[in-house]
């Protein structure tokens, strides 16, 4: 065997009626088909989701000194006198309409709740993930190389025992020892809030250090086994420079099975984010579906995790295509998102 990457063969092209048919094309319909059933899936539950939510909306607006008639008048108004179904059925219709609904608290339509929220989200999110990456597939292989053949042993135990206990720390604990440390202990960076580039470090940190943490440690897995095949074998026989040896013969092999398992955990972090936001007081959606989970307010929260759920399906879409691009033998595999 070279000492050239293993490259997945292209599957060959499957024949229906006597055509040839791309497989991107299977690949894609499955993968679609999928996309389609999550929606669905996903309306059905945010709709059954707020109604297993305690209390009454009409009597939160209306006050506690209410009397019953003027609570039933905020429930006519809201809609909640309806029978389920029909309350459903105009659901499923305002969202085939784009429309996702108007804030029983501020009436606001859902989508400018959102709209206005989401960027900021959608930053803290993206940092977070391009932090995982950058951080957890350098000290993955950095580590595996080092330890290759039982060297190193008590940097391979340091590695298991900080990766482990950093990826066990719930987001929300490790932002707030973050913020004692470096926002109170130090003053180096700011508490909360949004107002300058250096407000996104702690809380991108703490998005991002739990998950790099056990991604690392897939990594390193990963890279052991690539290490130990034969054309890495012969690669190092020919004396190649460290970094073509590893960039160009060992990453290309592991990344497969590390986007795998990256891809659910970088689409966990979207929920991790949310709580995050919370905790330093950052404008995206985590403060605001918090606050409306509080005033049952059921159009943002249904909003909301319709919007998330949405994006973690496309990340899981996007995830699918690149390991399809990778390796290509995935595309005729059968799809079972």
């Amino acid at each position: 065997m070279t000492a050239a990457v293993q490259e997945a063969p292209a599957p060959p092209p499957v024949k229906a009626g006597g055509r040839v048919r791309n497989p991107w094309i299977g690949f894609l319909l499955r993968r679609l088909a999928g996309l389609a059933g999550v929606l669905a899936a996903l309306v059905v539950v945010t709709f059954l989701m707020v109604q297993l939510i305690p209390g009454d909306p009409a009597r939160a607006l209306a006050g506690t000194d209410a009397t019953g008639a003027q609570v039933e008048r905020f429930r006519h108004e809201l809609g909640l006198d309806r029978p389920l179904p029909a309350r459903f059925g105009s659901y499923v219709s305002g969202l085939l309409h784009g429309d996702l609904g108007t804030s029983f608290q501020t009436r606001e339509p859902v989508a400018d709740v959102i709209g206005g929220r989401l960027p900021f989200t959608a930053e803290l999110a993206l940092l977070a993930i391009l932090l995982v990456l950058a951080l957890a597939i350098p000290l993955g292989m950095a580590v595996a190389v080092a330890t290759r053949g039982g060297r190193r042993r008590r940097l391979d135990a340091a590695f298991t025992f900080g990766t482990g206990l950093l990826g066990a720390t719930p987001e929300y604990v490790l932002g707030t020892l973050l913020v004692l440390v470096f926002a109170i202990t130090l003053r180096l960076l700011p508490a909360a809030g949004a107002s300058s580039l250096t407000s996104l470090v702690l809380p991108v940190v703490a998005v991002a250090l739990p998950s790099a943490c056990v991604l690392a440690r897939i990594v390193r897995r990963e890279t052991a086994v690539v290490l130990n095949q034969d054309y890495m074998r012969t690669a190092r026989g020919r004396r190649l420079p460290p970094l073509a040896l590893y960039a160009r013969h060992a990453l290309p092999n592991l990344l497969t099975s590390t986007l795998t398992m990256g891809g659910l955990m970088l689409t966990a972090m979207l929920g991790g984010t949310i709580i995050v936001e919370s905790v330093f007081a950052w404008p995206g959606l985590g403060s605001r579906v918090v606050q409306a989970i509080i005033n049952r307010d059921y159009p943002v929260i249904q909003g909301t995790v319709l919007v998330l759920g949405l994006l973690a399906a496309l990340l899981n879409l996007l995830i699918d295509v690149l390991l399809g691009l990778l390796d290509p033998r995935t595309l005729t595999a059968r799809s079972t998102s």
